[in-house]
């Protein structure tokens, strides 16, 4: 039987999820745990500072909202704060305060972790009393904060980027994992992370790197018998940054000696910030010692950007380069350019050549016949909202059932195939898919994409159904 505070929390819950996007629900309201209800103040367990602050500044309203219609006027809402360096303990160490009071946690008193029994180990590698060496970052000075553009399709990872950069090695944020397809801002955010600490903090150490680089400078250490060397120099970084961590996959040697670098780092406090095109539950070929570290920090998506984001990254890439355009263009390239930013801000550049080229005015028609030829040339990917409009219109359905948990078998079966398209035709993670589609875990859609490939093989009508959709899908690809 629940305690009067988990079914105060529930029945909370039941009213927020009918106010966020279940991406925002998933994020930022499943991880939090009802502690307690006492002269009707709600208690409630959070796992972080930053989130703290995240529910403070974006939910308070929604939070006291609900808290009142359950607990009447007088209901207050109270968090209990998990604090950083706390993991380790059997019971975390928290601290207490009532919402809406964030200056009560300004440097609270956080507790020095265990030590291990007797002395530190040295690294074989480290040399005691070593010069400090002056490494190139490999950071690009034009991928920075101040030009990556914000939208509810990257605000976690922005968000917790940011969070990173104010203090590298010292958030629950490690590692920092980005993750998301081709083009979606996943190296300019890594980079704006490298630059803003360097800007903060100029006597950390911080190194950008790709895995296929990291890999081929370990390969030639191991030519030269000089992998200590390579251990070494990897193990002086404050901050490491590694870009598409997937292309480690199958190489065991550069795995293990990575799983090294990374304990190190992470012992000793250092930040590390990953990227990849998929998140650590869907990677193949990684050892599970590596992934069950991606996953101790905090993995963010990037998701492809959404039709206000689309058109705020065409604008500031016109300000950049000093373009004008009419608004009617700008928004035609939006609504036709979909997939990723490469890709739109590839449009945009695309059309600007054309028209100088030509000596021609940018004008709506020029857009439209350079966007048709765009198109031609470019595998367009497109996008789980399309998809689903077009299964919706299929099956004479509201699209709005689709995004709901309702399970009449008919809406199954839409949501189901819907997911079979999504994981075939788009780039998105498993778990976004299934966030699109009632909020469902990679699990499910799994499930569902096994499903329609059985009835595919089994009943005609259903196939029939499948090679109808597609077609119409394809019109648009």
């Amino acid at each position: 039987m629940e305690k009067p505070h988990e079914e105060v929390w529930q029945r909370c819950l039941s009213l927020i999820k009918d106010n966020v996007s279940p991406q925002s629900f998933k994020t930022w309201f499943e991880p939090i745990r009802p502690i307690k209800l006492k002269n009707n103040v709600l208690t409630i367990q959070v796992p972080s500072q930053f989130f703290y602050e995240w529910l403070e500044e974006h939910y308070i309203t929604l939070l006291k909202k609900t808290i009142k219609k359950e607990l009447g006027e007088n209901g207050k809402l109270e968090y209990s704060i998990v604090m950083e360096n706390s993991r380790s303990t059997k019971k975390p160490y928290t601290v207490t305060i009532p919402a809406t009071n964030r200056n009560a946690l300004k440097n609270p008193p956080v507790p020095i972790p265990v030590k291990v029994e007797g002395k530190e180990i040295p690294s074989p590698f480290i040399i005691p009393g070593i010069k400090k060496q002056n490494i190139d970052s490999q950071l690009n000075p034009s991928y920075s904060f101040d030009n990556f553009i914000e939208g509810e399709c990257n605000r976690l990872a922005r968000s917790a980027g940011y969070a990173v950069a104010q203090k590298p090695g010292g958030t629950s944020f490690n590692p920092l994992m980005m993750y998301g397809g081709s083009g979606l801002g996943k190296t300019h955010l890594a980079h704006a992370i490298g630059i803003e600490i360097k800007n903060n903090f100029p006597d950390k150490t911080v190194l950008y790197v790709s895995s296929e680089t990291f890999t081929r400078q370990y390969i030639e250490s191991v030519r030269n018998n000089n992998q200590n060397d390579f251990v070494h120099f990897y193990q002086m970084l404050d901050v490491l940054i590694i870009d598409d961590v997937q292309f480690f996959a199958g190489k065991e040697k550069t795995q293990d000696v990575f799983f090294t670098v990374f304990n190190y780092l992470h012992q000793n406090g250092k930040q590390l910030v990953l990227t990849s095109d998929k998140p650590p539950v869907e990677m193949q070929g990684i050892e599970q010692r590596l992934l069950s570290r991606f996953k101790w920090g905090l993995s963010a998506d990037l998701q492809p950007p959404d039709l206000e984001t689309r058109i705020a990254i065409l604008q500031k890439k016109m300000y950049a380069e000093g373009i004008e355009l009419p608004k009617e263009v700008i928004e035609y390239l939006a609504y036709s350019i979909t997939t990723n930013i490469r890709e739109l801000e590839g449009a945009l550049i695309s059309l600007v050549a054309r028209a100088s080229l030509n000596k021609q005015a940018i004008t709506l028609e020029l857009a439209k016949s350079m966007i048709d030829q765009f198109v031609k040339n470019t595998a367009r990917e497109v996008s789980i909202d399309y998809i689903q409009k077009v299964v919706c219109d299929y099956f004479d359905l509201p699209i709005e059932l689709m995004k709901s948990k309702i399970r009449k078998r008919e809406i199954v079966q839409a949501r189901q195939i819907a997911m079979y398209f999504a994981k075939q035709l788009t780039k998105l993670s498993l778990a976004n898919i299934g966030a699109h589609c009632g909020g469902k875990d990679h699990a499910t859609v799994l499930h569902a994409v096994k499903t329609v490939n059985n009835l595919m093989e089994t009943d005609k009508r259903f196939k029939g159904y499948i090679e109808d959709i597609s077609k119409k899908i394809s019109i648009t690809t």
